[in-house]
């Protein structure tokens, strides 16, 4: 049987070896902590709050913004761009860009879809339909990323769900009482107006290009889409890369919630509906238990 002085020196040697072993590993996680540290956090502007129209719980879509913001996601955007879940007649539905079934034809036929096969077996091309689906501008994934440098441009028809800027706290816990939800298109508005000339000593790598406005790192491989003057607005609106970044910004939230005005609007008369109820119920307890005693 041990002694007791042998049983206290193994657990010295015991306890000193487990001590050891856990400042060996506490040193590499301190020094990763402090690399951590060194990093800087992206994006190095973080995008403020804009005043959109569909901010807020009263907020509605600008219809004349959306219909700006379709012209230039046509005409910017959608030679790299796919919208892939939405279709032409989702231009003249109602909480949208608000065009005629009329127009959203005539937009639909200016564009060439590949159909069949015929009765002969063979693929087709013919104007678009109502029905159909916006055209991607590349045949298929591989193909974008071919002509991308290797890497496809994302689908837009979400992107300003999918893209945001955390908020951390405890903004996040207010934005739960003031509904606030256009962190997309603050973040997307933020992107394309954030390129500016690298600060001297910063080296960006070939086919990059930086962003201050870029949640994963300083540069990013898109080249700045936008330019003043680069789409003609028939409605007298600036023609400035902040106006087109706006717009385009809050098409994008449309295509990802196009029933935000109607969800918004039940929203409300359900909670209307909910107070009044309340109310009624309320004082048909107090009728009913009025002359029992307690």
């Amino acid at each position: 049987m041990k002694t007791l002085s042998e049983k206290i020196a193994r657990f010295g040697l015991a306890f000193a070896l487990s001590v050891a072993s856990a400042t060996l590993v506490a040193a590499p996680a301190s020094a990763a902590e402090e690399g951590a540290q060194a990093t800087p956090h992206y994006p190095l502007v973080k995008p403020p709050q804009e005043p959109w129209s569909f901010a807020g719980v009263f907020g509605r879509f600008d219809t004349a913004q959306l219909q700006r913001g379709y012209q230039v996601y046509k005409e910017v955007c959608a030679a790299c761009h796919s919208m892939d879940l939405m279709s032409f007649r989702n231009l003249a539905q109602p909480g949208g860009p608000h065009f005629t079934e009329a127009q959203a034809k005539t937009v639909a036929e200016s564009f060439q879809v590949q159909d069949g096969p015929n009765d002969e077996g063979d693929m087709f091309e013919r104007p678009a339909r109502l029905s159909d689906r916006f055209p991607a501008p590349f045949p298929n994934h591989q193909a974008a990323a071919a002509a991308n440098n290797g890497k496809a441009p994302p689908d837009l028809s979400l992107m300003a769900k999918a893209r945001a800027v955390e908020r951390g706290f405890p903004w996040f816990v207010l934005d739960i009482f003031t509904q606030y939800q256009e962190g997309g298109p603050d973040y997307i508005h933020g992107l394309l107006t954030g390129y500016k000339e690298p600060p001297a000593g910063t080296e960006v790598g070939p086919g990059l290009h930086y962003n201050v406005g870029f949640a994963s790192g300083s540069a990013i491989a898109m080249a700045p889409p936008l330019s003043d003057g680069q789409v003609t607005y028939s409605d007298g609106s600036p023609e400035t890369v902040d106006q087109y970044s706006r717009d385009v910004s809050a098409f994008l939230m449309w295509t990802a919630e196009p029933h935000l005005d109607a969800r918004k609007r039940i929203g409300f008369q359900v909670i209307l509906f909910l107070i009044v109820f309340a109310g009624l119920l309320y004082f048909a307890k107090k009728k009913i238990w009025a002359r029992v005693a307690h």
